[in-house]
């Protein structure tokens, strides 16, 4: 597997990873938000890797890392891409799953806000 760098800009709510370390070629990225009601937790939205990347294992790190920033934060993760959704459930000790109640407020916060998905 390629040394993938993951990079956590929670500002523009995007984890990038880059293969080659921290100053390397972009390999694809995670959006998501953070939610704040009915609790903080952190939505995933979309993952991108493109072709030239897929298949080295670029989207699982970006997916472990989400969930690793999650736990550190002591807050859940909601996946709404289809992607993490997928990964979640094929690693379950490492992608707690998400209350319902969040799951509806994070369905609901992107319904009311578009520009989040």
């Amino acid at each position: 597997m390629t040394d993938i760098v993951i990079d956590d800009d929670r500002a523009a709510g995007f984890l990038r990873a880059r293969v080659g370390g921290a100053e390397g070629e972009l390999a694809g990225h995670l959006q998501y938000f953070v939610l704040e009601e009915p609790r903080r937790a952190l939505v995933a939205v979309h993952t991108v890797v493109p072709p030239a990347h897929e298949g080295k294992g670029v989207g699982g790190s970006l997916a472990r890392a989400l969930y690793a920033t999650a736990a550190r934060e002591a807050i859940a993760v909601v996946p709404l891409c289809s992607f993490v959704v997928r990964w979640a459930a094929r690693h379950p000790g490492e992608a707690p799953q998400a209350p319902g109640a969040l799951v509806d407020a994070a369905r609901a916060a992107v319904a009311d806000r578009p520009e989040l998905w």
